[in-house]
């Protein structure tokens, strides 16, 4: 009898298809398979699981040695005798974490710069700020990368943020963003000087254009990061995300390609120093694309409506949840907002009830927000909703659940009734707001 396997708990991560040596597992439909003709029982699917989805059969125990320990009577039954198991043949090879080709030497840590009319993503400048933690683990470079036309004005602030190298490919053909032309870019840029990781915003043009870029290199890419480490031992990109509607934190790893890439959201890292008077190297590279190369042609570009609202740029933010009970409490919300000067933000739920707008939803299928101070309203604290929000300087929370996970993130909670919470809280805010300006 093989590995039994739990449907209703597997989340379909492959852990166990990557850590089985005998290639008995596979992801069918999302859900883990086991070859009942290869298992042998080892157990190594079993010990990395993350659900428990997977257990042995009764009276079976774990074998996590494999070339050190002779195959058994059940295993030699399943393999013929002129062909005897393999068991650290190519899975294992597949999992090393030794990434290179033999003359292959990928090093260095790049930061795409998203600049597009003028304009740089901030999430730039954050991602400086992260590489350069990552970039000093590893004990090698820092660059950033710079596509498009009449960059030379960027250049000095990328220094300013951190970049010891600035690669350039400056071209009217790059005027306008298009996938193909910004794509093919990049792509030179990674396979002649071959970096180890390459990060990017998770924005528009990062989620269209790092993906086709990975797919060139035949490597992995994991989006949507919400924090990035370096593993001490392996020393592999360590990439976090919310994964499975965002019930779990998922951590993935690349071992085998290059290189390492991931998209990370706005205002999730800290904004690093800016050092006026920083220098550093320059390398200039051409397109080698003409325009007539380019299918797509950009006829107009429509500016946002000036009215439109920007979470991530706003430092005060009042949030609410399903627990403000109706639709009818959001002058409640709304009256502190307008005291404090603050913006209206909400959860999915909140959307979905058709209390807010979609364009104020904060979460992971919403904005992350990083305010000075956020206020949680009747918020039960989802995960979802979490890793939008969860980085704000000050949180506080205002909920009559004490067990609630919102608690567990904020700097202060009110446990209580916010139909009195929050006229209370708005009244004492207007009242010191006006002495203050009164002094």
């Amino acid at each position: 009898m093989a590995v039994i396997v739990d449907a209703a708990r597997c989340i379909g991560c492959g852990a166990c298809v990557v850590e089985c040596p005998l290639e008995a597992m596979d992801l069918v439909d999302g859900i883990a398979q086991v070859d009942p003709a290869k298992c042998d029982h080892r157990g190594k699917c079993v010990a990395v699981c993350p659900t428990d989805a997977l257990s042995l059969p009764e009276g079976v125990q774990i074998k996590l040695a494999t070339d050190e320990q002779p195959a058994d009577k059940r295993s030699k039954e399943k393999q013929p005798a002129e062909k005897p198991a393999e068991p650290s043949r190519p899975k294992a090879a597949k999992v090393a974490s030794a990434p290179a080709k033999p003359g292959e030497v990928w090093s260095g840590v790049w930061v795409v710069i998203e600049y597009n009319r003028g304009e740089v993503a901030p999430v730039s400048w954050e991602l400086l700020g992260e590489g350069r933690k990552l970039a000093d683990d590893l004990g090698c470079d820092l660059a950033g990368v710079l596509v498009g036309h009449e960059v030379e004005d960027v250049i000095p602030e990328a220094f300013a943020y951190g970049a010891e190298k600035v690669f350039v490919i400056d071209d009217p053909v790059l005027k306008d963003y298009r996938t193909e032309p910004y794509a093919e870019a990049i792509t030179n840029l990674v396979r002649k000087y071959q970096p180890e990781i390459m990060l990017m915003g998770a924005t528009a043009m990062g989620r269209d254009v790092f993906p086709v870029v990975a797919t060139k290199m035949k490597t992995g890419l994991t989006a949507d990061c919400t924090v990035l480490g370096i593993d001490p031992d392996t020393k592999l990109l360590l990439q976090t995300r919310p994964a499975f509607g965002g019930n779990i934190m998922a951590t993935i790893l690349c071992r085998k390609n290059r290189p390492q890439m991931a998209t990370v959201r706005p205002r999730v890292m800290a904004m690093p120093e800016r050092v006026e008077g920083r220098t550093g190297e320059i390398i200039r590279e051409e397109l080698n694309i003409q325009e007539s190369d380019v299918p797509k042609k950009v006829v107009d570009f429509i500016k946002g409506d000036a009215k439109s609202i920007f979470l991530d740029k706003a430092e005060i933010l009042v949030g609410v949840g399903l627990g403000l009970g109706s639709k009818k409490n959001m002058v409640l919300a709304e009256e502190l907002a307008e005291v404090l000067g603050a913006t209206l933000a909400g959860t999915r739920g909140a959307v979905e009830a058709g209390w807010i707008t979609h364009d104020r939803q904060v979460g992971q299928t919403g904005v992350t927000v990083r305010p000075k101070v956020y206020i949680a309203i009747g918020i039960s604290g989802a995960i979802q909703h979490l890793v939008g929000m969860e980085t704000s300087d000050y949180i506080i929370a205002i909920n009559n659940d004490p067990e609630a996970p919102i608690f567990r993130v904020a700097d202060y909670g009110i446990v209580g009734d916010l139909n009195q919470v929050v006229p209370a809280l708005t009244a004492e805010f207007k009242k010191r707001l006006q002495y203050g300006l009164a002094k």
